[in-house]
């Protein structure tokens, strides 16, 4: 398709409107489009990553700026860095501006512990603690006990035979 202006050049800018109820089109090449003041019509809905996630680190009130910037020592990033870019350099950086980072770690996630399955797992297996020789060796008995109630003479003699083991390690 031609653009609608000048009839030359192919048209690449493709405009729809509708005021007062009417709907227009119009269909321009690139050159009448900046002509037309519609050459940059994306202009300020750039989308920066950095500048995005850069937001949402501020700098605290109480940040006083001194000659000597603090840096972090594994990777040397500065918390001034760290604003501008909205990245933060390496897990030493949340050691090292940890006061600084927290108002915006909880204004991004709401709070600043986790309550996910991989940090309950691991609570769990440190609340269970290894049983000892001599606990074992009581449960043993106490299911050799019931199977001889039960009359589960096979079975009793099988823990018995566990229990002499545990006894000789």
């Amino acid at each position: 398709m031609l653009c609608q202006n000048c009839g030359k050049h192919e048209a690449t800018t493709h405009i729809k409107s509708v005021v007062n109820g009417e709907y227009t089109q119009l269909h321009l090449c690139t050159g009448c489009a900046g002509k037309l003041g519609y050459g940059d019509v994306f202009s300020g809905f750039g989308f920066d990553l950095g500048d995005f996630f850069g937001n949402f680190f501020s700098k605290p009130k109480t940040m006083i700026t001194s000659a000597k910037t603090e840096r972090c020592e594994k990777c040397g990033m500065s918390f001034e860095e760290i604003v501008k870019n909205g990245k933060i350099g390496c897990a030493g950086c949340y050691e090292k501006f940890y006061e600084m980072l927290l108002p915006s770690v909880q204004r991004i996630h709401g709070k600043t512990q986790h309550n996910g399955k991989t940090a309950n797992a691991i609570e769990e297996k440190e609340s269970v603690k290894e049983k000892t020789k001599e606990e074992i060796i009581a449960e043993l008995q106490a299911e050799m006990k019931t199977a001889i109630e039960e009359q589960n003479f096979e079975r009793a003699a099988e823990i018995r035979d566990e229990i002499k083991a545990k006894e000789a390690e």
